[in-house]
């Protein structure tokens, strides 16, 4: 089953988690049919939801944290709902579109692919995304964050997390298969930004629990000394997507 990791640091992600493109979910609606109902599973802070209630007349939208529920933002169409992505309370055929947004690597692929076909329509899309590890233009910046994803948070990030480092290639997706693409976010963030958005790594926070200090602490005077000030630096972010459709 699906596992919280992020209600602790629930603030932090709605403030600090980066924006997906407008280029996604463009390209993920021109293969939806209809846009009645979506459901957007593991929605977090609900940011994908809030971007497909402009498209659907009604969205579902459910996650496992209490936490990260409360901080989403609200629209009159969007009804949120705490449930595991592998049993939902929503009836047979629901569903055009179905997302899950940098959360499908934490799923039981088999048990979400049941409730998937349960509850999509026939032909519904499943759209399944996340980001890997940003970059700037700036060599001394990208070897610190390296070094800070490798080598002080790399033992601490869960099993999972090789799926990521996949772009997703090796996770089970059993659904009729649409044709795969990148996508870039682009970020201009400033360094108590960049920071911020470390501090909702998983790994970060299993850091801390064991260390009883943040890893932050560790890269703290590398960066300052690479940023010499605190002008705003742009990065780039890579993102992956796998799409299907259900079959019935």
């Amino acid at each position: 089953m699906s596992r919280d990791l992020f209600s602790a640091q629930s603030e932090s992600y709605a403030r600090y988690r980066p924006r997906y493109p407008d280029e996604l979910y463009q390209h993920i609606l021109g293969f939806v049919e209809q846009k009645n109902r979506a459901w957007d599973c593991a929605t977090g802070n609900g940011q994908a939801a809030v971007a497909l209630a402009d498209f659907f007349s009604e969205v579902k939208a459910s996650d496992i944290s209490e936490a990260q529920i409360s901080r989403a933002e609200q629209r009159d169409n969007i009804e949120y709902l705490i449930c595991a992505a592998e049993q939902t309370p929503f009836a047979d055929n629901s569903f055009d579109l179905i997302t899950i947004a940098t959360a499908y690597h934490w799923l039981d692929w088999q048990k979400f692919f049941a409730e998937a076909t349960r509850v999509g329509k026939p032909s519904c899309v499943v759209a399944a995304w996340a980001y890997h590890l940003l970059t700037s233009k700036e060599s001394a910046i990208n070897e610190i964050i390296l070094h800070f994803y490798r080598n002080i948070t790399g033992p601490y990030w869960d099993p999972e997390r090789k799926h990521v480092d996949s772009f997703y290639s090796t996770v089970q997706f059993d659904f009729d298969p649409l044709p795969v693409k990148n996508f870039t976010i682009n970020v201009v963030w400033t360094q108590e930004e960049l920071k911020g958005y470390f501090s909702t790594w998983s790994a970060v926070q299993h850091f801390i629990r064991k260390n009883q200090h943040s890893p932050l602490d560790l890269i703290e005077k590398d960066l300052e000394l690479a940023w010499k000030n605190n002008e705003p630096k742009n990065f780039q972010i890579p993102l992956f997507l796998r799409m299907g459709r259900v079959r019935k």
